[in-house]
């Protein structure tokens, strides 16, 4: 395996494992202890999107993971080119390149949805006008119909990624 597989490699497992992990934990945990901890939680998520902006931290690894897994992708099926693409192997990886790609697409609605959630409420001084309440319930239904596209097509990418090999069509 020469240098410049091996760096794409660990850069697609590193950073996959930092997105994947991130979203599973933001989803079940954060997310979760957010809307259970009222005013308190709010401030976190606040400080957590807005200052420290997690939302572009993940999307550095979201792109990370997909410039290096489609750098592989290409380099083992020569150009996406060769029978490779419809072995056992190569199926199991598309497969699970489609749902990476799926859950990228949701991740950044996601992430935009809640940075734009830490926007708005920053914005709040005492009670919310009728507007912003709008716009926040808007916004948290657009990031609870969107979140379990998210995290279980990123699940289901994770499994294909790490099984890919193994699959027998």
């Amino acid at each position: 395996m020469s240098v410049y597989l091996l760096v794409l490699r660990l850069v697609h497992i590193v950073t996959g494992i930092i997105w994947g992990g991130g979203a599973l934990i933001m989803e079940f945990f954060i997310g979760r202890s957010i809307a259970a901890t009222g005013e308190s939680g709010k401030e976190f998520a606040q400080y957590l999107l807005v200052r420290l902006r997690m939302h572009k931290f993940m999307t550095a690894m979201a792109l990370s993971t997909i410039l290096a897994g489609a750098l592989l992708y290409w380099h083992d099926s020569d150009g996406f080119t060769s029978a490779w693409i419809k072995s056992n192997t190569g199926i199991g990886f598309t497969i699970g390149a489609t749902f990476g790609l799926i859950a990228f697409v949701f991740g950044a609605i996601f992430g935009a949805s809640n940075a734009k959630l830490a926007m708005v409420s920053s914005q709040i001084q005492g009670k919310p006008t009728g507007e912003q309440l709008s716009q926040i319930q808007a916004i948290q239904k657009r990031i609870k119909t969107v979140s379990p596209f998210h995290v279980y097509s990123m699940i289901l990418a994770m499994i294909f990624m790490a099984t890919a090999r193994y699959f027998v069509f």
